[in-house]
């Protein structure tokens, strides 16, 4: 990466994770949370030319309740610009190498309408208030062994590129949810398969009606998650439990598998890394579901610094109920109508697998929004550095839980030109946050004799 293509920060050029236990942050640092910087670790200042501006926290509004994404004022806004093949030269300092690779693939269709910024995003007081306690009081041992984080951010202002990825890891989503994750494998020519998977997940970590929400420690589970598929028949029935635990590296996630065939669940260590999502023909890793959420301790991480891109922002029209799948789905990638560019400060985290560790790719370069800390695109390269997979998440923000979240999240496979969508509900249901579950709704008991009847 050339230098003069990022706005590197004076807090963390080129830092290496390895070994070390980061220190919490001074209280002298952590006085900036709420002032210079939002409660959250962001600037909260614009940009010097004004194409940034200041944030603007967001009130929580609308009732409590199933609910699509929208902002009326942002979705009835018109494009300001559009990078095409044919200026892509203007804007290349802004973009990823993903964008600029579907630039130069697909010069003909494929382009970013860029709008207006806007920075509303906010999270309930609650979490506001854990993360400026978490400033002083949380730690990170090695990559993945966080210790001391209650409720908020563990690391809002992050010293190493594994504190930025456990932020995206144990964000507010509310505190329990219920969505459609359905999932198309798009062929060349736009035609797609679909498949249906109804998604429960209960947030132990970020959440804030337990009584006694638990600290993050090596161990210490942070999220439950269940997904039933639902079609095609040949998948239908397949349930997948995760019980996701931080600091315990890749023998700490607990997985199950319940398979029809089989008739009984079973435990899936190979719900993990780079090994293929159940029914998505290789098309998604378990690493790459929620963008990532792959254990840290096999790859190094490198904090490159901030950075200035065009990112899907306020993308309500990819994730409403007036978009349709064929909507969505259009020849060698998305429609690009239909996505919102923004431009947008970035955590950028680079990530190399470690030489005695096998993965897929050799090195990702992690893009995360500084507001939300969601990450919104990735870019990953194969063993020989060459661009293999290109992931992008389109952000958007339920105004009712004051929670921001990528939906669709797509993976552009560009050896073979497909390209893979997940998290789509627009012609079932929308995200689900008044649900609540049961105290062994996430046992593996439960799922076989739920799948048995």
């Amino acid at each position: 990466m050339k230098r003069s293509m990022l706005k590197l920060t004076a807090l963390a050029a080129m830092v290496m994770a390895s070994g070390t236990t980061w220190a919490a942050v001074s209280a002298e640092e952590a006085a900036r949370l709420g002032k210079d910087l939002t409660p959250v670790g962001a600037e909260r200042a614009g940009n010097a030319d004004g194409t940034i501006p200041e944030w603007t926290p967001a009130e929580q509004r609308g009732e409590l309740k199933a609910v699509y994404p929208n902002n009326p004022e942002f979705d009835a806004e018109k494009p300001i610009f559009t990078i095409t093949a044919q200026n892509v030269g203007q804007y290349a300092d802004k973009l990823t190498e993903g964008h600029k690779e579907l630039l130069k693939r697909y010069p003909q269709t494929y382009k970013m309408n860029v709008y207006k910024t806007h920075r509303d995003v906010n999270f309930p007081k609650e979490v506001l208030d854990a993360t400026i306690k978490n400033a002083t009081t949380t730690k990170l041992e090695g990559v993945d062994n966080p210790v001391g984080g209650h409720l908020g951010f563990p690391f809002p202002i992050p010293k190493s590129g594994a504190e930025v990825v456990w932020n995206h890891r144990v964000k507010w989503r509310g505190n329990d949810v219920r969505r459609y994750n359905n999932q198309m494998i798009v062929q060349q020519d736009g035609n797609f398969s679909l498949t249906k998977i109804v998604e429960d997940v209960t947030f132990f970590y970020a959440n804030s009606k337990m009584d006694n929400p638990p600290t993050l420690a090596p161990g210490a589970d942070f999220l439950r998650y269940l997904s039933e598929t639902i079609s095609p028949p040949r998948i239908a029935g397949t349930y997948i439990l995760v019980h996701e635990k931080a600091g315990a590296g890749t023998d700490g996630r607990a997985a199950w598998l319940y398979a029809p065939a089989l008739k009984r669940i079973r435990r899936a260590p190979a719900v993990c890394c780079d090994n293929p999502y159940e029914g998505t023909d290789g098309h998604q890793f378990y690493d790459q579901v929620d963008m990532y959420n792959g254990v840290l301790e096999r790859f190094t991480w490198k904090l490159v610094g901030k950075k200035e891109i065009y990112i899907p922002y306020n993308s309500n029209k990819m994730a409403g109920p007036q978009t349709k799948y064929d909507d969505i789905a259009s020849p060698n990638h998305v429609n690009p109508e239909l996505p919102r560019y923004e431009l947008h400060r970035v955590w950028v985290v680079e990530s190399e697998n470690k030489p005695e560790m096998r993965h897929t790719f050799k090195m990702r370069r992690i893009y995360v929004d500084e507001d939300s800390w969601n990450v919104v695109a990735i870019d990953n390269y194969d063993q020989q550095g060459k661009l293999m997979q290109f992931q992008e998440g389109n952000l958007v923000t339920y105004y009712n839980v004051l929670a921001t979240t990528t939906q669709p999240e797509t993976i552009y496979h560009l050896n073979s030109g497909r390209y893979f969508v997940t998290a789509m509900g627009n012609e079932d249901q929308p995200y689900d946050n008044t649900v609540s579950y049961p105290s062994n709704f996430f046992e593996a008991n439960t799922i076989q004799t739920r799948a048995s009847k």
